[in-house]
């Protein structure tokens, strides 16, 4: 899950991102970080982008960290992206061999050479076939 999907969530409890928040909750699915990735969720959320305190912020990460599958990534493919900075997105899918959810889906249109489908939180959403 790209961190822009989790902002999104946590500024609004209506939509996609939100709802994608609670199947995390309800183990629909699962959910996969790397230690860069965690560490950009906690560093961008603290710029004050959203309503929570550092304290929530903390909370919420640690719920995530709780229900995730950590990856180690021992290589690097840089750059693959058109912004470099989601490269290491790129490389979490390809260790855990899993999909890519965000709202940024043209960012990562090289994604599909390394056989990883990335998709909006809607589509990821429909794709678990659950309902609202």
């Amino acid at each position: 899950m790209d961190t822009n999907v989790l902002v999104a969530a946590l500024k609004s409890s209506r939509g996609a991102s939100f709802r994608l928040l609670s199947l995390v909750e309800h183990g629909i699915f699962t959910l996969h970080v790397s230690t860069p990735l965690v560490s950009e969720y906690e560093a961008v959320l603290k710029r004050g982008i959203t309503s929570l305190s550092a304290e929530e912020i903390d909370d919420v990460i640690d719920f995530l960290c709780s229900r995730a599958v950590l990856n180690k990534i021992f290589y690097l493919w840089r750059p693959v992206l058109k912004d470099p900075d989601d490269d290491f997105v790129l490389e979490l899918a390809v260790k855990a061999n899993a999909a890519i959810v965000t709202w940024n889906v043209a960012d990562f249109k090289h994604a599909a050479r390394f056989g990883i489908a990335v998709m909006t939180p809607r589509d990821f959403i429909a794709s678990l076939e659950v309902q609202p």
